[in-house]
């Protein structure tokens, strides 16, 4: 095995073990919120194999929004979840109001919630707001996806939260 491979290996291995750990916490706590059944306890030992998986969840939402709350950078997970929400739409009407938002909310220069997204991304978000379809902010979603999955989510991982 190189060293490299080796190197890998050891890394997932104790990215595995804290993630484990993490999840027996979430499980033993005694807060009431935290209370769950067994078949939550089988869904909650799956939130550690994917940003996708977590996600998914509403229990893994909860507590990667906690994370991210703690790193000031929650919005990336409300840009994300908007878009899933806003694909979900088909009336032209909804699809204008719930555009129109995300755009003020997330997208905006100077917006509560501003997402970092370059000149150019914002640019085509902007002039799709004419007319929005439900791809109007899919490559911006995947951008903010790719910045969770790459540098949160294993932060995420390794933090004791």
């Amino acid at each position: 095995m190189s060293g490299l491979s080796k190197t890998w290996t050891q890394d997932t291995n104790r990215i595995h073990k804290a993630w484990k750990s993490r999840i027996h916490n979430l499980i033993q706590s005694p807060l009431p919120w935290r209370k769950i059944n067994r078949q939550e306890t089988n869904e909650t030992s799956l939130l550690g194999e994917s940003l996708e998986t977590l996600l998914s969840q509403k229990r893994g939402q909860k507590a990667f929004r906690n994370f991210l709350k703690s790193k000031f950078c929650e919005e990336n997970l409300d840009f994300w979840l908007a878009c899933q929400e806003f694909k979900t739409f088909d009336s032209p009407e909804a699809l204008t109001r719930a555009a129109a938002s995300i755009y003020e909310e997330f997208v905006r220069a100077e917006s509560p919630k501003q997402v970092n997204l370059d000149f150019h991304t914002k640019e085509i978000i902007s002039q799709s707001l004419q007319q929005p379809g439900t791809s109007c902010f899919v490559v911006a979603q995947k951008k903010i996806y790719s910045l969770m999955e790459n540098d949160f989510f294993p932060r995420f991982i390794q933090s004791e939260q």
